[in-house]
């Protein structure tokens, strides 16, 4: 890994605004076209919508080893500049659209500086904040961050989804394999040092998720944001 590679993205979108998509399944009740004129970042496995939602990601951001290695395949195609975990650097090389980047064996929660590493925060929304961050973003728009979960097991318990997904945009998201069941308390922990490092700087996090439980951030109606219709 080379964190030299990572620190050309030092504040590259200085006072600009990006879409962060999140994959909760409230994707499916939204006209998402407007997507189309902004900055985008996806997560995870986000490919699986893009024919559906009619856009493409600038940027993606996955550091759960169990994503990785259930799309490796997918993102070595892919063209959006990637930000991948390390840990994984076997399966998909770094090249001109990936970059790894740290995220193990890390003490801080929030880091400023990506070329020392991100924190995943129990949530790759909290990594991702990390580098909207540090490439200069003003403002980021949260959607899709449903942020409410069925699960069976512990917060962390490694699960294994034997049925359709019902909790993501995607019946197929984690059908069949392991996935990781969600930590929503300690998120929340993440998201609120994300928001007080955002605000002191000047920055904003606006969710206009559709009907999303977090109450941590700032609210807003994604239609008025964006101007879309649905």
């Amino acid at each position: 890994m080379s964190t030299s590679r990572l620190s050309l993205f030092h504040d590259c979108h200085r006072g600009e605004r990006c879409v962060l998509v999140c994959n909760g399944p409230s994707l499916n009740r939204m006209e998402l076209d407007f997507l189309r004129g902004e900055i985008v970042f996806g997560l995870n496995k986000i490919h699986l919508g893009l024919e559906k939602f009619g856009f493409y990601p600038r940027y993606l951001v996955a550091v759960n080893d169990k994503v990785i290695q259930q799309s490796a395949e997918v993102y070595r195609r892919m063209t959006a500049i990637k930000f991948l975990s390390d840990s994984c650097a076997g399966l998909v090389p770094e090249d001109a659209f990936t970059y790894h980047i740290r995220t193990e064996g890390l003490p801080e929660r929030f880091y400023r500086d990506i070329t020392q590493g991100v924190r995943g925060g129990h949530t790759v929304t909290h990594a991702a904040f990390q580098i909207i961050r540090y490439m200069g973003f003003r403002e980021v728009v949260v959607i899709g961050m449903d942020h409410n979960f069925t699960a069976s097991g512990k917060p962390n318990e490694e699960l294994h989804m034997k049925g359709a997904d019902p909790n993501h945009f995607s019946p197929d998201y984690f059908r069949g394999q392991k996935w990781d069941a969600p930590n929503l308390a300690e998120s929340e922990v993440s998201y609120r040092l994300a928001r007080q490092i955002f605000e002191e700087e000047g920055r904003r996090i606006v969710d206009a998720t559709l009907g999303g439980a977090c109450d941590v951030f700032e609210k807003a109606d994604y239609r008025q944001v964006f101007g879309s219709g649905k």
